[in-house]
């Protein structure tokens, strides 16, 4: 019997804001554990959240951006259960009522191009972190709880699950980073947790319209990771059935070491968690001159501008999407192929000379002592 994957992604972006979603304190990464705390994000009795407004922003901008319809009036809500590094007992999240619903985004893969749906995005407040005394969870003697990371402002992105091969989930979080990184609203970074991603995968027979029991899969964090995840907890749900047993819906833990999943616990279910309306916050409203003035402020998307890389300078699909896969490099290379230098031979030096160098001298591309007009005048120095 064939079966088909039914995969579904859930992408926490932390916002690029210099303090936290409902208090003054500081969202840098890396300070010593416990230091960028404050009452609010410690949970104490007696004090009130106030929204971040730059937040907002953001995300009516990501929103914008994936094509989501963004709701006038929106709601926060606590979303309550008990884990170590929750100092609350509860998360200030949005659930019946979010920012913004029903968007996509196009992807590429090997089979062609894919329309992926996107149900929801909402703000919530990020949780705090576990430092665990050895790198994989199962194996640690010892856990320890840092809590700088409470309350920082977090976007969480639901895909619909229309994800069918692991290849579509990688092709699916590269674009989804790409237009967060060109939006200035999220670093994606995946190995600092600036960009997290949990898949929701389950199979079904081939045809068969009903999904099967899911798993959800945590603890990925790199693109290749989620795509190596996903093609062992696929084959590992297939043997399951073929064997005559019944998958469990449970959350799983990817062990990178080992290269499969593990158990974690149980599956909740959304009625778990408890939601009900935060009584001391407000319903966000967003009025339609807000939504217009996000809506002239966005740039030109990755997409948009790697097919016209194509177009207008007949680059192949491969120099475009390199070109295109930082904001920075796409308007470096446009700035040197102003000059009037060949575009294909600007994009070969960029990526085979300028991009190495850089690498090796561990600088970024602000840093590069090259003028993009200096590098075009170079070729056609060359071709003279």
């Amino acid at each position: 019997m064939r079966y088909e994957p039914v995969i579904g992604l859930e992408v926490h972006a932390q916002l690029l804001t210099r303090s936290k979603i409902f208090c003054g304190c500081s969202t840098a990464f890396g300070a010593t554990p416990n230091t960028h705390v404050c009452p609010v994000c410690l949970g104490m009795p007696g004090v009130l959240p106030v929204l971040n407004r730059d937040v907002v922003e953001k995300a009516l901008r990501t929103a914008l951006a994936l094509g989501l319809r963004v709701n006038r009036e929106s709601i926060w809500e606590r979303k309550n259960y008990f884990y170590p590094d929750l100092p609350k007992g509860y998360q200030i999240s949005q659930f019946a009522f979010p920012l913004a619903e029903r968007g996509r985004i196009t992807v590429r893969v090997s089979t062609g191009e894919k329309t992926i749906g996107i149900t929801r995005l909402h703000m919530e407040e990020d949780a705090g972190k576990l430092v665990h005394s050895d790198d994989a969870f199962a194996a640690a003697d010892a856990s320890f709880v840092d809590l700088n990371r409470a309350g920082v402002p977090l976007m969480e992105i639901v895909s619909e699950p229309d994800i069918r091969t692991p290849e579509e989930a990688g092709a699916y979080l590269r674009a989804l980073r790409d237009i967060l990184v060109y939006l200035g609203v999220c670093d994606g970074n995946m190995e600092e947790g600036s960009m997290r991603c949990d898949a929701n995968v389950s199979v079904r027979p081939k045809g068969q319209e009903k999904f099967g029991a899911r798993a959800e899969l945590k603890n990925m964090n790199s693109f290749r990771n989620v795509e190596r995840a996903l093609e062992y907890e696929i084959a590992r749900q297939i043997r399951v059935i073929e064997g005559g047993g019944k998958v469990t819906q449970e959350t799983r833990l990817w062990d990178d070491k080992a290269a499969k999943t593990v158990p974690m616990r149980g599956k909740e279910e959304s009625h778990d968690y408890r939601y009900f309306p935060d009584p001391d916050l407000l319903p966000l409203v967003v009025d339609d001159e807000w939504v217009e003035r996000a809506r002239k402020n966005l740039p030109e998307l990755p997409m948009a501008k790697r097919d016209r890389f194509v177009s207008q300078y007949g680059l192949p699909d491969y120099d475009a999407g390199v070109l295109t896969s930082e904001r920075p490099l796409a308007d470096y290379f446009e700035a040197a192929a102003g000059t009037g230098a060949d575009p294909k031979k600007v994009s070969n030096w960029i990526m085979a000379e300028l991009m190495r160098e850089l690498k090796n001298d561990q600088r970024p591309l602000a840093e590069c002592p090259i003028r993009p007009e200096s590098l075009g005048k170079l070729v056609r120095m060359i071709d003279a």
